[in-house]
C-alpha cells in the first residue's frame, strides 16, 4: 500500500515537472512569436502578405553587420543593408574587436561598420557576444 502511493507520489512529481518545463517553453515561444518581425526585420506588405518573399536575403536573428546609428548606454542601434534597425544589447561579458585588438565599448561610435554575433531575447534584440568593428566595404552594403 505504502509502495503504491510512494510511487503514484513520483509520477505525479515527473507529471508536474514535464507540465513546468512544458509551460516555461509555450511562454518563450509565445513572446518570441510577438517579436518575430522586430526580431528577423522582415517587413510586412498590404494584407499581411510579405512582399517579394523570394528575393529576400536568408533570415538571421543571431547577428547583424551594418552602421551603427546610435548608441545608448548598454545598448546600439544597427542599421543593415535593408535599413531595417536591430537593437544590439551589450554587456561586460561582451567581446568588442577592432582587428585583432580587444577595445572597450567607448570605442564605439556612431557611423561605425560592424559585425554582430550573439543571441536573440524573447524582446527580439540580439544579445551581443561579439562585436567586431570593421573598414567600410567599398560597395558600403
Amino acid at each position: 500500500m505504502v509502495a503504491g502511493i510512494g510511487i503514484a507520489f513520483i509520477a505525479l512529481v515527473i507529471f508536474q515537472a514535464g507540465v513546468f518545463v512544458g509551460l516555461r517553453k509555450a511562454e518563450f515561444f509565445g513572446r518570441m512569436g510577438d517579436n518575430y518581425y522586430k526580431t528577423f526585420g522582415e517587413q510586412r506588405g498590404p494584407r499581411g502578405m510579405i512582399p517579394n518573399f523570394g528575393m529576400m536575403d536568408p533570415l538571421n536573428s543571431h547577428g547583424t553587420i551594418g552602421t551603427i546609428a546610435s548608441i545608448n548606454l548598454s545598448q546600439i542601434i544597427v542599421a543593415d543593408r535593408n535599413g531595417t534597425e536591430k537593437t544590439i544589447i551589450i554587456d561586460t561579458k561582451t567581446d568588442i574587436r577592432s582587428f585583432r585588438d580587444s577595445v572597450k565599448a567607448e570605442t564605439l561610435k556612431v557611423g561605425d561598420f560592424v559585425t554582430i554575433i550573439g543571441k536573440p531575447n524573447k524582446e527580439g534584440q540580439i544579445e551581443a557576444k561579439l562585436i567586431r568593428i570593421m573598414p567600410i566595404p567599398p560597395n558600403k552594403i
